[in-house]
């Protein structure tokens, strides 16, 4: 794995993007995974060491989160901030196409672009978003998002985490303490932090209303994979079948025992996007 930065514009000045690739930098097939709101790119190391022999895996920081700055005017977090960044970073690929896995928040962030005239997205996967989120699950994430909570130590804060992500679905230790040691950030009085601002939470002020976007997905034409919790509260089963019928008609996945969002580790997970993405 190599640790990259690229920089990039906001309204109010440049700001540093760190991303993880992994395979030949030089390989043909090039592909990029997008972590979730409150995430970050080492979310994707099982899966990019799995497709590292196929592909130029790239992971990177979404800005705010992970070892990518945070910005000096919370007001730039968003979509049309994400977007930029990304196109920018498919820019540096300098790849004319790209296969994208986008989990969540990556997911929308893969369908927004994959809906532009002339997208560079060759296949998308989607994890466990669609373009209908109740408001009821926006609510849920607003509980706990932002909230700045210090942690005493790595121990403590994986705690915190098995409880907060338990939907994330039965991951063993090893992947629990994986997703700890990535998700903290140690501050000035030696306890931890979440590792992403807690700025990004301006997106849950106001009234919290249900979210569509079905004209994107109606838009987007490149071959699509949507992978669904089972038990997911954000991606309904009645969106996700709607999915399949309309806009690119994509294939769907589910994973029983799982909520919002599968995590991407587990072999039949990792076995899904393979088959998929090179058939």
């Amino acid at each position: 794995m190599r640790t990259l930065q690229l920089r990039c514009m906001s309204p109010h000045g440049f700001h540093r993007v760190t991303y993880y690739e992994w395979g030949d930098p030089q390989a043909e097939k090039v592909l990029i995974c997008v972590h979730g709101l409150t995430r970050n790119g080492r979310d994707f190391d099982t899966l990019a060491r799995a497709l590292a022999p196929d592909y130029r895996v790239i992971s990177p920081d979404v800005v705010g989160r992970g070892l990518s700055d945070r910005l000096s005017h919370p007001a730039d977090y968003g979509y049309p901030l994400y977007l930029s960044d990304m196109a920018a970073l498919i820019a540096r690929t300098g790849a004319d196409q790209v296969d994208w896995v986008g989990t969540s928040m990556g997911g929308l962030i893969g369908m927004l672009l994959a809906a532009q005239p002339n997208t560079p997205i060759a296949r998308l996967v989607i994890n466990d978003v669609g373009p209908f989120i109740p408001k009821s699950a926006l609510e849920r994430l607003a509980l706990y998002v932002g909230k700045g909570e210090r942690f005493a130590d790595l121990a403590a804060l994986e705690k915190y985490i098995r409880v907060v992500a338990a939907p994330f679905g039965p991951l063993t230790d090893e992947q629990w303490g994986h997703l700890a040691l990535h998700s903290g950030r140690r501050e000035d009085d030696g306890t931890l932090s979440m590792s992403y601002d807690p700025a990004i939470a301006n997106a849950f002020t106001g009234e919290i209303q249900d979210v569509a976007l079905w004209p994107f997905w109606d838009a987007v034409k490149c071959p699509t994979l949507v992978i669904r919790g089972a038990q997911s509260d954000l991606l309904l089963r009645e969106t996700a079948d709607e999915m399949t019928r309309r806009g690119p008609k994509a294939k769907l996945v589910e994973f029983d025992g799982i909520g919002h969002a599968p995590m991407l580790m587990a072999d039949e997970h990792i076995a899904a996007i393979r088959n998929f993405l090179l058939p």
